[in-house]
């Protein structure tokens, strides 16, 4: 059956430039990594980290171009209709195609937020954070200024660092957390505060 309706990434690619504002700028504005919202815009959605970290990089693209972040989505999901519900929840659960030209999933050190010096190093650490409950979310990218948010229920926000990011939430089992590729769940306890520090480790030097 052919398309009828306007298509989420063509419509914020037009959007975007009816503001006059390049890729680049957007992406050094939003943080979210520049190859991120390429592939939004020319919907190749397996090229992002898994549905949660898809989904806060489209509501803060919208934020960003001041659109409603619910409608964006909304439009998201009416695109994927019934037929992809399977890809979603895989998606949900980080299970990615192995053949996507995006960089790998970083490996994590079990039990500790540190990435094994194995990845690139280069590559920058990018976060989804998608609210189950409303929560608020603090983010300190490689030692900055703290930036806080208010997430409502089904709402999501991404974050990027070059180095290290921190992810603290008000209360615990609250939001779903992806961490480049790597899916941490609902981390946390009700009630309680949850925080973690994601970082490279830095290479073994011999005899070390």
């Amino acid at each position: 059956m052919q398309r009828t309706t306007v298509s989420v990434g063509p419509a914020l690619r037009k959007v975007r430039e009816a503001r006059d504002v390049t890729l680049e700028e957007a992406a050094r504005d939003t943080r979210v990594r520049l190859e991120f919202l390429e592939a939004i815009e020319a919907e190749d959605f397996q090229l992002l980290l898994g549905d949660v970290h898809l989904r806060g990089c489209l509501r803060t693209y919208a934020t960003y171009l001041r659109l409603s972040p619910d409608k964006v989505v909304a439009m998201y999901e009416a695109e994927l209709g019934r037929d992809d519900e399977v890809l979603v929840l895989a998606g949900a659960f980080g299970v990615l195609s192995a053949r996507r030209p995006a960089p790998s999933p970083a490996n994590l050190s079990e039990g500790t937020g540190s990435m094994t010096a194995g990845v690139d190093i280069g590559r920058p650490i990018s976060v989804g954070v998608e609210a189950q409950r409303p929560v608020e979310v603090t983010i300190v990218a490689d030692g900055g200024v703290p930036q806080r948010f208010q997430l409502r229920a089904g709402e999501g926000r991404s974050f990027d660092a070059a180095s290290s990011i921190s992810v603290r939430l008000s209360e615990g089992n609250t939001a779903h957390v992806i961490v480049s590729g790597v899916d941490y769940g609902f981390p946390g306890k009700t009630g309680e505060p949850w925080e973690d520090t994601y970082s490279y480790e830095e290479p073994s030097t011999p005899g070390g």
